[in-house]
């Protein structure tokens, strides 16, 4: 039976029409795919900017850390991690966002990462602890050697006040001090030209707290003029951190009774007429004095 020509126009038309929906769908199927790899290679490529913020994060964590460990092994742990991880972030830079396979496996060594740093912030929280409870403890002791120190301070400076009253306390004193001026058969001038030696005494009081034994006592017989009157230039004694000279120097044993003194100097030189001062020292204190006013 043959077709007429209607019929295969038709039919024709079918096929067009079946063939150009299979087209269509085909297009659209093959539209949607390309949208679907675009789609995700937009997201490989956010994924891996997210990956490689990752890293940087933990190498910034790192960095930070370098500036506050006071511990050189740590830090040398530390800065070998951050190598380690820059490492990565240069492989993962050079990687294309499509190897998944190779952007699973530095996901895993960033998982790895993760976990040693957090190691490490409890290694370091653990330091910065202890380092506030040494610091604690030092300004505790700190405190303690200050208040320590403080009583000691205040333990010497009793004990010297103590010793200074104890030294003062122990001082001779030199009383009813005298100075007289006599003549060869030792009756009292008051004209130089008749005189030919100063006698001068004195008492040393008594003083129980004062430690027996010899001591040396010096006078000091001053001029008129200033000038001190002496025998020999080498006749020096101590006295407030300088050598001074002295007149006369008698050594006498003092056992905390009163105790009777007197020294001489015999007028060998030309002698001025005015005031006469004469001084007395022991043990580097000065214990007495008196003047004596003559005329030529």
């Amino acid at each position: 039976m043959k077709l007429d020509f209607k019929d295969r126009t038709a039919q024709l038309i079918a096929i067009i029409v079946v063939m150009a929906l299979a087209l269509a769908i085909t297009a659209y199927f093959v539209f949607h795919k390309d949208q679907q790899i675009t789609e995700m290679q937009e997201q490989y490529t956010i994924d891996k900017q997210e990956l490689e913020d990752e890293y940087e994060s933990i190498s910034m964590q790192y960095e930070g850390f370098k500036f506050s460990v006071q511990n050189d092994s740590l830090l040398y742990k530390l800065e070998n991690e951050q190598t380690k991880v820059q490492r990565l972030m240069e492989e993962l830079r050079v990687t294309k966002a499509t190897d998944q396979a190779e952007i699973r496996r530095l996901k895993d060594e960033l998982s790895t990462l993760r976990k040693i740093l957090k190691s490490y912030i409890q290694q370091i929280d653990s330091l910065n602890r202890l380092n506030e409870e040494l610091k604690a403890e030092n300004v505790q002791i700190t405190k303690q050697y200050k208040e320590t120190t403080r009583s000691l301070n205040v333990v010497s400076q009793e004990k010297k006040q103590l010793t200074e009253k104890v030294s003062l306390a122990a001082k001779l004193v030199a009383t009813n001090v005298s100075m007289k001026a006599v003549n060869s058969r030792g009756k009292t001038q008051k004209r130089l030209s008749r005189s030919e030696q100063f006698i001068i005494s004195f008492t040393i009081s008594r003083n129980i707290t004062a430690e027996p034994g010899e001591r040396i006592i010096y006078a000091r017989i001053m001029q008129p003029d200033g000038s001190v009157l002496t025998k020999n230039p080498g006749n020096v004694f101590p006295y407030e951190n300088k050598d001074i000279a002295f007149s006369s120097m008698r050594i006498v044993e003092y056992g905390g009774e009163e105790t009777g003194v007197a020294l001489y100097w015999d007028i060998e030189e030309y002698l001025m007429a005015g005031t006469y001062k004469v001084d007395i020292f022991a043990d580097g204190s000065h214990i007495g004095s008196t003047s004596l006013q003559l005329d030529d």
